[in-house]
């Protein structure tokens, strides 16, 4: 059931979030880019802050079931805080130990460059399988310094982390 929950990461993937209270910067390779289009790559850490009262043992995800989650993310694991994201996901499809998911997220990020990214995705995943694989996530838009970010979020399991590789174009 753990992997079920932590599909997302978005924050992988991310819901409804607002402002930050850290005013950390993004990593120095993270920074602005020109308004002609430039690349802007970077990864981030997300650490999933656990619900209270939040129970991950049950019976297997059925179709109509919905899950969220949040996370915080840092530049390094354990390091600064530059934001966070919050996740709501919808259970479309159940075969056997697999599972369908369409996820849906926001990302809050602070310092430079600082704003909001949304992303979503189909994932599919094995509710018996404690290391999910690595998934990407598309990036639909973004407020500040993201308005108008499209690409994609690479999201792979990395211990009691997830390493986010944000791939944006702007």
């Amino acid at each position: 059931m753990r992997s079920f929950r932590r599909i997302g990461a978005f924050g992988a993937g991310a819901v409804a979030a607002v402002a930050l209270v850290t005013a950390a910067p993004l990593p120095a390779s993270a920074s602005a880019p020109a308004d002609n289009g430039d690349a802007l790559e970077f990864t981030l850490y997300a650490k999933e802050v656990p619900a209270p009262g939040a129970d991950e043992s049950g019976p297997p995800p059925a179709v109509g079931d919905t899950f969220t989650f949040a996370d915080d993310l840092y530049k390094t694991k354990g390091g600064d805080k530059v934001g966070r994201d919050g996740v709501i996901c919808a259970v479309v499809r159940t075969s056997g130990e697999q599972s369908d998911a369409n996820c849906v997220g926001t990302f809050v990020l602070n310092g430079g460059p600082g704003g909001q990214l949304t992303a979503q995705a189909l994932t599919t995943f094995d509710v018996s399988d404690q290391a999910p694989s690595a998934f990407d996530l598309a990036v639909t838009g973004g407020t500040g310094d993201f308005k108008n970010a499209h690409g994609f979020i690479r999201v792979t399991p990395d211990g009691d982390y997830e390493r986010m590789e944000f791939h944006l174009t702007r």
